[in-house]
C-alpha cells in the first residue's frame, strides 16, 4: 500500500462508514475497522439497523475478549487501537475512524481514513494526513458531498 484514501466532509461519520463497509463486503473484501472503543460500539449498533433489508456480518472485538475460532472468518472486524493487530487472517482493507494513525498501516492493500465535518475530527485528520505524508505515502482525498 502506498496510498491513503481520505474520505472527508460528511456530517454523519458512522452512517458513511456503514455504506463504505457494505460496499467493501459486497466486493468480497475482508475489512478491519479501527478507532476508539466508544466509536466502534456505536458503529456496531449502526451496522445492525442502518439497512433493514440486509445484514452486514461483523464482529466487535474488545480488549481482553477471547474470540471463538468460528468468528475468525467474519468479513468485517471492529477492533480498537491496540487490539486491531490481533484480527485473524489477512485483512485487505483498513478503515480508520479513530483519532490516531493505526498501527502497521502498510500491511493493508487499502486504507481509508474517515473524517467528519466536526472541527476537532478535522484537526486530528490533518495531523494524520501529515503523518502519512512523512512516511512517504500518497494521499488521495475524496470530499463527500451530502
Amino acid at each position: 500500500m502506498n496510498t491513503v484514501e481520505f474520505h472527508h466532509g460528511m456530517s454523519d461519520k458512522l452512517s458513511y462508514a456503514c455504506r463504505l463497509l457494505r460496499k467493501a463486503y459486497k466486493s468480497g473484501a475482508s475489512v478491519l475497522v479501527t478507532g476508539d472503543a466508544n466509536t466502534l460500539k456505536a458503529l456496531d449498533r449502526h451496522l445492525w439497523v442502518f439497512d433493514e433489508q440486509e445484514f452486514l456480518p461483523h464482529v466487535l472485538a474488545m480488549p481482553g475478549q477471547d474470540m471463538p475460532a468460528r468468528l475468525h472468518d467474519t468479513p468485517v472486524w471492529l477492533a480498537p487501537h491496540g487490539v486491531d493487530t490481533q484480527a485473524p487472517g489477512q485483512r485487505s482493507i483498513l478503515v480508520n475512524l479513530g483519532p490516531e494513525m493505526p498501527d502497521q498501516p502498510e500491511r493493508f492493500e487499502r486504507l481509508f481514513e474517515i473524517v467528519s465535518l466536526e472541527p476537532h475530527d478535522r484537526q486530528l485528520g490533518r495531523q494524520r494526513w501529515k503523518q502519512y505524508e512523512a512516511l512517504g505515502l500518497q494521499i488521495q482525498p475524496h470530499e463527500v458531498k451530502e
